[in-house]
């Protein structure tokens, strides 16, 4: 896609008015920008997307259960092995040009061995899970997926509560590819190296329990 972008805005005869255009546009996004960084709540969900302040509503309980079971499955999986930090809901994601929030993320330990306690932004991670809810999927599977995508987040799971499905996308050339899109099988993680669960753990209490109890038993 910034391929095309580009081979598009080099055959425009006025592309340095184009640019000159798009880069006043974004000095005045980037002041926005600063301003949203002093609007940001601990206590608030809100997120930075191409120039707008996004505020999120409180999620519906099948949401909360989802993102829930994930993180807890993940951050024992990978304190238990050392493999790095696993963050949840308010932890502010700065790329390029976006701020997220993720219900969940993952970064290695190359990366998160930098962090410091009173850290309050963070680089793009490895792994990122979004739990889709009525007012989120549009950004979840666009703007989202495509930001995530080209800046290297290697893995994306979108986890769709009310059809109990996982969609699970991998970087295969810069480009993510559908690995895996279930209910009902067992999931296999690319960018934390072992982590493998069943679907149904992230949407069944009782199998979620069992997972971590072997996770635990496994250490």
């Amino acid at each position: 896609m910034q391929a095309t972008l580009l081979e598009q805005a080099l055959q425009m005869p006025d592309a340095y008015i184009f640019i000159d255009r798009l880069q006043a546009a974004l000095e005045l996004e980037k002041a926005a920008r600063a301003n949203f960084y002093t609007l940001v709540e601990e206590n608030r969900k809100m997120e930075f997307i191409n120039g707008a302040i996004y505020y999120h509503s409180p999620v519906r309980l099948r949401h909360n259960e989802a993102s829930g079971n994930i993180y807890e499955l993940l951050r024992t999986y990978v304190r238990l092995k050392k493999l790095g930090y696993v963050g949840i809901e308010k932890l502010l994601v700065s790329l390029t040009r976006n701020d997220y929030e993720p219900d969940v993320c993952f970064w290695g330990n190359e990366k998160a061995s930098d962090f410091k306690p009173s850290e309050a932004q963070f680089p793009a991670p490895d792994f990122v899970v979004e739990v889709l809810s009525d007012s989120t999927a549009e950004n979840d599977r666009g703007i989202k997926y495509q930001d995530y995508e080209s800046h290297g987040v290697r893995e994306y799971w979108i986890v769709d509560p009310e059809k109990q499905v996982i969609e699970q996308y991998v970087l295969q050339d810069d480009t993510y590819e559908l690995l895996v899109k279930a209910s009902d099988a067992t999931i296999t993680s690319v960018a934390v190296e072992g982590f493998r669960i069943p679907i149904r753990a992230v949407f069944d209490e009782a199998e979620n329990a069992r997972i971590l109890a072997q996770l635990w038993q496994n250490g």
